[in-house]
């Protein structure tokens, strides 16, 4: 998406030549050309500038998809600049737009991977601070992969190319991130202390979960405890003032809830009338009835229709829910959310079923009927299990002869070419559009696919590398297929800013610049000439 709000090369290049005459011969160095061409190059000049103009695409991508659920839009989490960076590189090559595709900002994989004290299981205790620091580093380095590219697009220009329409309007790879504050990190000053920072990096949209911040656990993993709804609103508060303070007024608020695997609970709220929030959440908490003269020291007790109740209460203090009431739970929990101030849903399942998921959202679309989700395409889910699972019983259901599969080992990989592994693909392919059309699924992500891509790549170059294949396990497995793939970061001089790098000295330098990119620089060998011909003339560049 162009960014409209920011000058095109024209206007800057007549607002330095403004400048040059105003200030005269002390910024006769100053090449207005030069100066428009950086000024272009870096079009967002704060994290606030982003997060406003990202908060704009998501409202819009919203709004199109409340008028049309095949809209939906997608994101991959990453957890360095780098592999965002190289991510919207991607999607910009293959997809030849940036529309619809968006980053997530995964708090597992921050505690995984980015805090101080070393890897971390996905519970809160990584530093708070590191998570804005990744929001402004991701954008760092999509603020230079735009650097880049447009520098590339001078270069040509400056090489008799006609490309200023590409310049004019091009498209940034300044995309949307969801962040994942966790469950705010403390109280609710806490919250919207931290939110301020991500907003100030550039998030436009901040994900927040109903768990008690120092008890957080992984959305799959067991034991969760969740707040009652009263706390939970304050944080949804506390993060609408800070995105209102830093005048991002589209700032997007998700509301995550864990009810569905959470079977506990830390605190009892204040009911002040029969059938208030406090009230409801009450009424989940599983209790035994109770005489007044059975009740012990210190118990807590509670009157429920109009008898006298004892929560069941566990050693450590916390209280339990009646069995059977997780989905009820999720349902108050959404309603409650969209009542109070948040914009999207994000319920946490045990498995991907779009049934399951339906079930829940529909209920709550009979209270807020726009209700829509951002669902987590967990690697936490075994897919080809679930849905090997899922398939088997459409079948038995269709009548169709099931001896010859073991349901009890269905990932075998002898079932890989079976009419079952065939199904179960089909349906994990259309997941996500079955789910946006089905069960209100505007946004699909996938939380952790590059700790585990990273995972896989060493362990087949480590395998071939340090065994027989030595050195061409990296050339035939990763820079022979780099090359044939196009993929941006072969020349990695270039990648990291190199020929970008050359450019600036020689704006402030001039021939006096001490430049990288000579003869002996490596990466000319891989530069590829090619012809491209054009009305006036036949131009030659190098790729």
């Amino acid at each position: 998406m162009k960014n409209p709000q920011q000058p095109t090369y024209n206007s800057a290049l007549e607002t330095v030549r403004n400048l040059k005459q105003k200030y005269g011969a002390t910024w006769n160095a100053i090449t207005p050309n030069a100066a428009a061409r950086m000024m272009v190059q870096n079009r967002f000049k704060t994290g606030l500038d982003i997060a406003a103009y990202t908060a704009g695409i998501m409202r819009k991508d919203m709004a199109a998809y409340d008028a049309d659920n095949t809209q939906y839009t997608q994101s991959l989490g990453c957890w360095h600049g780098f592999v965002a960076q190289q991510k919207m590189i991607a999607v910009k090559k293959h997809h030849k737009t940036t529309s619809k595709k968006y980053l997530y900002l995964s708090g597992w994989m921050v505690a995984a991977l980015r805090s101080e004290f070393g890897p971390l299981p996905d519970q809160s205790m990584h530093e708070k601070t590191s998570v804005p620091k990744l929001i402004e580093e991701i954008y760092d380095f999509l603020r230079q992969a735009d650097a880049i590219e447009l520098n590339d697009l001078f270069r040509r220009l400056d090489n008799g190319e006609d490309v200023q329409d590409q310049i004019d309007n091009y498209e940034t790879h300044i995309v949307p991130i969801i962040a994942d504050i966790d469950a705010g990190f403390g109280n609710e000053e806490a919250t919207y202390l931290l939110s301020k920072k991500m907003i100030e990096a550039g998030a436009c949209a901040i994900q927040i979960e109903n768990q008690v911040s120092d008890a957080k656990q992984c959305g799959h993993q067991d034991g969760k405890v969740t707040v009652p709804h009263e706390d939970f609103i304050t944080k949804i508060n506390a993060i609408r003032y800070a995105f209102l303070e830093l005048g991002v007024e589209d700032g997007v608020i998700v509301a995550r809830t864990d009810s569905e695997g959470a079977g506990l609970t830390q605190k009892l709220p204040v009911s002040k009338e029969p059938g208030d929030l406090a009230s409801q959440y009450l009424a989940f908490v599983d209790a035994e009835e109770i005489d007044i003269a059975d009740a012990k020291e210190d118990d807590v007790l509670i009157k429920r229709d109009g008898k006298l109740v004892r929560p069941l209460r566990l050693e450590n203090g916390l209280y339990k829910f009646k069995e059977g009431s997780n989905i009820d739970r999720v349902v108050l929990d959404c309603i409650t959310s969209l009542q109070n101030g948040a914009d999207l849903l994000w319920i946490e399942t045990p498995t991907p079923n779009v049934k399951q998921i339906a079930h829940m959202v529909n209920r709550v679309r009979k209270v807020v009927p726009d209700a829509k989700l951002v669902y987590n395409n967990s690697p936490s889910f075994n897919w080809t299990l679930n849905f090997r699972n899922q398939a088997y019983e459409e079948m038995c259901a269709e009548g169709e002869n099931m001896t010859g599969y073991d349901r009890n080992n269905l990932m075998d990989a002898q079932y890989d070419t079976s009419e079952l592994s065939y199904r179960a693909d089909r349906n994990i392919r259309s997941f996500q559009k079955d789910s946006a059309r089905e069960a209100g699924i505007f946004h699909h992500l996938i939380t952790l696919p590059t700790y585990h891509t990273t995972a896989l790549h060493m362990n087949d170059l480590t395998e071939g590398y340090f065994g027989e294949q030595g050195m061409l396990a990296y050339v035939k497995g990763v820079q022979r297929q780099e090359i044939r793939k196009s993929v941006s970061c072969v020349k990695h001089q270039r990648m990291a800013g190199s020929d970008l790098g050359d450019d600036h000295k020689g704006f402030f330098a001039g021939d006096k610049a001490l430049k990288a990119g000579g003869t002996k620089n490596t990466s000319n060998q891989f530069e590829v000439k090619v012809t491209i011909n054009t009305p006036e003339k036949e131009v030659a560049i190098l790729v």
